[in-house]
């Protein structure tokens, strides 16, 4: 019997941003930033491991708008001169900083990454990350999961069951059709669960998804492994929950591995640290500072100033944590192992993001992670938790409580008084589209009807992504969100009414299809009020 497993997923989720009525957009730059510091950092981890023969598991969760931003056309399009304008600009600092050693140095350090990126990219995988994932899921190494078709916080939508179906059936699809293949695990966005979930997801054809910790702990009967084996929810879908400990030593930015010193820090961008006459060409029309992915220093600590940062060290430092993290897990599964009827499993879920554009060195980390993990002579194996599943066919039977992984582990960060003026709102639409889809299911709609029905369906599910919520809890962009909630719900309101009224305007309901394309194969039918609207 195997010692212990490890079970590391990263969750890749952005929001939709998309604008093409703007020549260009600065939170199209969210996305654009991911590419270049996380995802093809991350594939060029799988490349190397794939070429060295590693043996590992590492399980991926892709979120639907990021799956349809990753594949428009468009958003390739202005990502491609997004990177020449950071190769252009790392041109520009190797010029600026020659007499001056450590920053010349390190301007062409970024001068080969934002190269590298471009040729990985552009001539490696013809703009098309997701066939590299393909192909890495196609080898046996990787897992590739889904979440909700818009990242929607399922506990404040489960006022209508259909709202909540729609968003686990749409995400899926959406994963099935850029995938070819089903999803057998679940990411429930932001981790947040409430009970009776579980019976969607089993119709769904979902074989397990991830709480937090505390939803095992507090599970309507005790969690005889605690949280290091899944409880079976009683209809055969599995609930994994989230190990603290390694949860903490990569979360934390004060006790965890990303504050160290030697790393690089996130805060000191050359954006807005040069002059602006010298940087104006590549930040926000010409006024506005915004990263540039360019950043000298390393996170030092304290109030002190900020030293230069040191790639080589960093990078030593992080196969030193690498380790670190390794040894920390078989020390849990040692001691856990002594006690439990089966091989522990330590659940590790991290938001993607997080290695590579938080925490830079994070891809390096990761890969010396799985490395170590495939070493014969540690106890710890890194599986899926699909593989577990199949390793350990009983489990016991109870019900987890209702739970996130936010702040004090609820609600309190999609619902307060930051944001909760949102819902109403939200409740109102969804039942305005359900009696829509009830009133005209199984009756002939023309064309220009059913485009305009589809279109609404899709402005209500833009509406209820859990990314405005928080980001108008957290401060940042508020206004962008606020904006962004108040324009899906004002497109679907306006279709709506010109549906009932039969009074569709045609050029501005095409406007509304070309701004918000995604979802191309969604039907207004399946908003009917119903148990289950396939039925």
């Amino acid at each position: 019997m195997e010692n212990g497993f490890l079970s590391i997923i990263l969750h890749a989720h952005l929001p939709y941003v998309r604008h093409p009525e703007h020549d260009s957009f600065f939170e199209e730059n969210w996305l654009f930033e991911a590419i270049t510091e996380c995802y093809v950092p991350l594939i060029a981890v799988l490349d190397r491991l794939h070429e060295d023969k590693v043996k590992y598991r590492l399980t991926l969760s892709l979120s639907p708008p990021l799956i349809t931003m990753l594949r428009d056309e468009l958003l390739i399009e202005r990502y491609l001169n997004y990177l020449n304008k950071r190769i252009e600009l790392a041109e520009q600092e190797i010029i600026r900083t020659h007499n001056q050693h450590e920053y010349h140095r390190l301007a062409n350090f970024y001068l080969n990454f934002f190269q590298d990126t471009l040729d990985t990219y552009k001539n490696q995988y013809k703009c098309d990350l997701l066939s590299a994932l393909i192909k890495h899921q196609s080898a046996g190494k990787l897992e590739l999961i889904t979440t909700a078709a818009t990242h929607g916080f399922l506990p404040a939508l489960s006022v209508s069951e259909t709202a909540v179906r729609n968003q686990v059936n749409i995400g899926i699809e959406t994963f099935k059709t850029n995938f070819g293949f089903a999803p057998s695990g679940f990411w429930l966005p932001e981790c947040a669960y409430y009970p009776g979930l579980e019976t969607v997801l089993a119709d769904a054809g979902i074989g397990y998804f991830f709480v937090d910790t505390h939803a095992i702990t507090g599970a309507s009967e005790p969690p005889i492994s605690g949280a290091y084996a899944p409880l079976d929810c009683g209809n055969g879908v599995a609930a994994f929950g989230r190990d603290p400990e390694s949860s903490k030593q990569v979360w934390s930015s004060k006790e965890g591995y990303p504050g160290d010193y030697d790393y690089r820090e996130y805060y000191s961008d050359i954006g807005f640290d040069l002059d602006l006459d010298y940087i104006a060409p590549y930040i926000l029309n010409g006024k506005t500072r915004i990263n540039t992915g360019i950043k000298y220093h390393r996170v030092t600590g304290g109030d002190k100033p900020k030293e230069i940062y040191q790639p080589k060290q960093a990078l030593a430092k992080a196969k030193q944590h690498a380790q670190d993290f390794i040894d920390k897990r078989q020390q849990q599964i040692d001691e856990l192992s002594r006690t439990m009827d089966r091989p522990p499993i330590i659940v590790a879920p991290y938001d993607a993001e997080l290695f590579g554009h938080w925490w830079f060195e994070g891809p390096a980390w990761l890969e010396q992670v799985l490395r170590l993990a495939s070493d014969t002579v540690n106890v710890v194996e890194t599986v899926s938790c699909g593989d577990y599943l199949k390793l350990q066919t009983s489990h016991q039977i109870a019900t987890p409580s209702a739970s996130t992984w936010g702040d004090q582990g609820y609600s309190s960060y999609w619902i307060n008084e930051e944001n909760d003026w949102i819902y109403p709102f939200l409740h109102q639409a969804e039942e305005e589209m359900e009696k829509l889809a009830t009133d005209l299911r199984g009756l002939a709609v023309s064309p220009l009807q059913e485009r305009a029905l589809n279109q609404a369906a899709r402005s209500l599910l833009l509406a209820q992504a859990s990314d405005w919520p928080f980001i108008m809890k957290s401060g940042t962009t508020r206004d962008y969100a606020r904006k962004r909630i108040t324009e899906h719900l004002a497109r679907f309101n306006y279709l709506h009414d010109s549906i009932r009224k039969n009074n569709i305007n045609e050029r501005y309901l095409l406007a509304l299809e070309i701004m918000d394309n995604i979802f191309p194969e969604i039907d207004f039918r399946d908003f009917t009020k119903c148990n289950n609207p396939k039925n």
